[in-house]
């Protein structure tokens, strides 16, 4: 009886476990046939959990190469080794990807082989931080949303390499070795759809030219900009989160109204070497000063309309600042009540 009992017991957990196998695949899309062919497939240097079949991790395993990649697998993470080639015949089966962490290698430009992104026709997230490259990888598949290329060695974007890549979004460049002639409009063709770029860190000296219509953030903190010529955002109308701390702009280099778009509504000009505050857009709702060389700051010089025709009450003109850092200057409190007048949405002032 106690043995009858006991074969049925592990009959129904056999059955039991199957099932939850089953209900594991379709709730990952993928078959019962793929999910144990993607199991038995699992390089023995990596992990690939029964609960999430689609994905294999080989992260932090001193690898130098690259293991032959389950066909399935949608989610490969391969960051913190020591690989320095990104090869064709590991990948070969890897043509699902969605998402490749490269983060943290030892990959070169020469390192990356002909066709090897290009047959990756479903990627949507490439990171590839902290390696050795020299140049942005060509032959980029037109599925790519997010791009991160930051911290490596690149000093060159080839011409035409974002061509077609239509549904790109994200490209992260920072920490790289990006001069002037390198950003320009030849190089960014193609990004007709980019929400943010991040430059920071690099070698530029002047305002990168050829950025895309579409651009929301940007980022080029921690450059040696001097300048921006007036008339610089026309061709930037989405332009809403501008960084631009850690530069050498002074207020000579900074035209008054170069910052007058409704569109923008985070500016951060910190570490700089102004003297004057440039005039604030009437939308701008966070505005970063700190440490310049700004001495005074009054109303009439920075409202974006006259206090007079504010009146007593808020209204759809009434500037919308809520968040002003002026310390690290030689601004003496208190602010002027001009200031206070205009700005009254203003909910933190820093001094």
């Amino acid at each position: 009886m106690k043995s009858r009992l006991s074969s049925k017991m592990e009959l129904l957990l056999k059955l039991l476990s199957i099932w939850c196998l089953i209900g594991l695949t379709v709730s990952q899309d993928i078959t019962y046939e793929e999910h144990i062919a993607q199991i038995q497939a699992c390089p023995k240097e990596c992990r690939c959990p029964m609960n999430f079949p689609r994905a294999v991790y080989c992260d932090n395993k001193n690898l130098k190469n690259i293991p032959k990649i389950p066909p399935y697998t949608w989610y490969l993470y391969l960051q913190s080794n020591m690989i320095e080639v990104l090869s064709t015949d590991a990948l070969q089966n890897a043509t699902q990807l969605r998402w490749l962490n490269l983060n943290r290698n030892k990959i070169t430009s020469e390192g990356v082989e002909e066709g090897v992104l290009s047959a990756m026709t479903h990627l949507v997230h490439l990171y590839m931080d902290d390696n050795l490259l020299s140049s942005v990888p060509s032959q980029l598949p037109a599925s790519l949303e997010h791009l991160r290329l930051s911290r490596n060695r690149i000093s060159k974007i080839p011409a035409g390499v974002f061509v077609g890549l239509d549904k790109l979004t994200l490209l992260d460049l920072q920490g790289n070795k990006l001069m002037d002639d390198a950003v320009t409009e030849v190089s960014l063709k193609g990004l007709n759809n980019l929400v943010q770029i991040n430059l920071a860190k690099n070698q530029l000296s002047t305002m990168p030219l050829g950025l895309p219509p579409s651009t929301t953030q940007l980022f080029l903190d921690g450059n040696n900009i001097e300048k921006i010529p007036a008339g610089y955002f026309k061709g930037l109308p989405k332009v809403a989160f501008l960084r631009l701390n850690h530069n050498k702009l002074a207020s000579s280099g900074v035209p008054k109204n170069v910052f007058n778009i409704s569109s923008i509504l985070d500016l951060q000009l910190s570490h700089n070497q102004l003297t004057d505050v440039p005039l604030i857009p009437s939308g701008l709702e966070h505005l970063h000063l700190d440490h310049n060389k700004i001495k005074t700051v009054s109303g009439s010089g920075v409202c974006p309309v006259s206090v007079e025709d504010l009146g007593d009450s808020l209204n759809e003109s009434a500037p919308r600042l809520r968040y002003l850092r002026l310390d690290g200057n030689e601004i003496q409190p208190p602010i002027p009540r001009d200031v206070i007048m205009c700005f009254r949405l203003l909910r933190s002032i820093v001094i």
